[in-house]
């Protein structure tokens, strides 16, 4: 049996006999794609295995992914993303058209005309959904091809993060004296991310080991999964932060959630009320520049990196699935001349025990004269600069707003 390609316009076709009449499939935009669908076709039609691509709309496939696949099998965060994107953004640009006319060329110029108006990091976002969405039609039978296959990402440019210094985290803490006092304290210390904070709940602390267990996130109210399954983690905990935790479980609100920061009544904090009444206050209050939230991450990844941690134990502690994740983000760090001091002298003491036996038994070592660097102090020095604080009231301000 042989089939045939014809070329319509700019469109390529597979025609080929099935049941007697002549079937014409879309190829698309390329003679080579045109080609294997062909091969891929005749071999299931010989085979008995060949079934008609179902003719459906992109917007009515969208709906069918979003309730076969994103609402049973992403979390509930990621479901608000994809489900935005594709009602905000795909829909009104492609609802109406068949599914089989999305190709390669119409996704690159909706890729162009978006990075007119957003960043590539938005763009990038919308790109995951679309390849995300042709896989699925593509596997399950709704094109020959999967039509995103060969899309590139656009590149996005690496924005620098910002992290403060020892002694603006210090001033921080110093004007924030409110419910979330604590809960700031733990979020530089340990590094975890918003929603792991805030879904801490007592029974994750394991105080004999001075460790926290994450388990869960929360995100608008609800607990879910972490972020990837090397989010599940046990973080490290310094005995100050221990006993901050311990003198804070006494005047936490208590309710049936548990949290270790919950709202003024007990129940899930909401991030956004955290941020603006008790983060962005405590910074205008400390005469401090305005950073994000998740800066208290980043300064405590900076801090690890400057007391000279293991890279791979950053890493963990941090809940990233690689090191390279960890490098990506925070290598330029490791180019601190602090941090470089440090790594000198650590090589100078592992080569020192061997010095006598190298050296001229008549010719008197010269003294070499170095100042220690601030990279030299341990991490748990670096918190003692925290430590030595007004601690200020643990009852939670009876003002706050409710969330």
């Amino acid at each position: 049996m042989r089939g045939s390609i014809q070329k319509k316009g700019k469109i390529y076709y597979v025609v080929f006999p099935f049941n007697g009449k002549r079937k014409w499939i879309r190829g698309g935009t390329t003679k080579k794609d045109a080609e294997k669908i062909l091969a891929e076709t005749l071999s299931e039609v010989n085979g008995g295995s060949f079934r008609e691509i179902p003719k459906i709309t992109f917007g009515d496939f969208a709906d069918l992914w979003i309730s076969s696949y994103v609402e049973s099998n992403l979390k509930p965060s990621t479901q608000a993303g994809y489900k935005f994107i594709v009602e905000k953004h795909l829909k009104p640009c492609w609802g109406n058209i068949s599914l089989s006319t999305i190709n390669a060329g119409r996704i690159q110029k909706y890729i162009a005309e978006r990075l007119k108006s957003v960043s590539a990091k938005t763009v990038v976002n919308e790109v995951v959904v679309i390849k995300e969405m042709l896989k699925h039609a593509h596997r399950w039978g709704y094109t020959k091809i999967n039509l995103a296959e060969h899309i590139e990402r656009p590149k996005v440019t690496k924005s620098e993060i910002d992290v403060l210094t020892l002694e603006e985290v210090k001033k921080l803490l110093e004007n924030n004296s409110g419910q979330y006092r604590v809960a700031f304290i733990t979020a530089v210390q340990t590094g975890l991310r918003a929603g792991e904070l805030w879904g801490l709940q007592w029974g994750d602390i394991d105080w004999n080991s001075a460790q926290i267990h994450v388990k869960r996130s929360l995100w608008r109210g609800k607990l879910q999964t972490p972020k990837t399954k090397y989010a599940v983690r046990k973080v490290d905990i310094s005995q100050d932060l221990v006993l901050e935790l311990q003198k804070w479980m006494l005047a936490c609100p208590k309710g049936k959630g548990d949290f270790v920061f919950p709202n003024s009544q007990g129940g899930a904090s909401d991030h956004q009320h955290a941020v603006n009444r008790h983060f962005n206050p405590a910074l205008r209050r400390a005469k401090l520049r305005k950073v994000s939230f998740h800066s208290l991450r980043h300064t405590n990844a900076s801090i690890r990196i400057q007391a000279g941690q293991n890279i791979k134990y950053i890493q963990t502690q941090l809940g990233h699935s690689s090191v390279q994740i960890t490098l990506d983000i925070y290598g330029h760090l490791f180019n601190d001349t602090d941090f470089n001091n440090k790594q000198l002298e650590l090589l100078d003491s592992s080569f020192r025990s061997i010095k006598p036996s190298v050296r001229n038994p008549l010719e008197k070592p010269a003294k070499i004269e170095r100042e220690p660097s601030k990279s030299s102090l341990t991490i748990r020095n670096h918190w003692r600069a925290v430590r030595d604080l007004n601690p200020g009231p643990l009852v939670p301000e009876t003002n706050a707003l409710s969330n």
